[in-house]
């Protein structure tokens, strides 16, 4: 079902963990208010040169693309975007929206570390 090597996954939540809990990096809003969804995008790249940010990016350009589509799709999946039962076509959605700027994508996301987490269990639970 998933086309990408669920320990690939766990390095890329780990590192994505890393990178966005860092100083700096965590929202500052009150836990009753919704997130600047804006502002913690910013915030992820705030610095282009940081080790772990270069690591995060490399290991996610260094995937196929099939395996870059796959990574999205299980990140919408986690976010709510997309139920289990919509796996195909979050895929497909995935693949028609490719492009050479995944990484850069993904880690805009906050809380990308979570939902493909959230994603990732999801998969693994899944029993037709």
């Amino acid at each position: 079902m998933l086309d990408l090597n669920p320990e690939t996954v766990e390095q890329i939540i780990d590192r994505a963990h890393q990178f966005q809990t860092r100083d700096g990096m965590q929202d500052d809003s009150d836990d009753d208010e919704t997130p600047d969804i804006d502002a913690l995008a910013e915030m992820v790249l705030h610095d282009p040169d940081d080790p772990v940010y270069l690591e995060l990016k490399s290991a996610i350009d260094d995937l196929e693309p099939d395996q870059q589509v796959s990574l999205v799709a299980l990140m919408w999946l986690g976010r709510g975007d997309f139920t289990i039962d919509d796996w195909d076509q979050a895929l497909s959605r995935a693949g028609e929206e490719w492009n050479n700027r995944t990484a850069d994508y993904l880690l805009r996301t906050p809380l990308l570390g979570d939902y493909l987490s959230e994603g990732l269990e999801q998969i693994q639970d899944y029993e037709p």
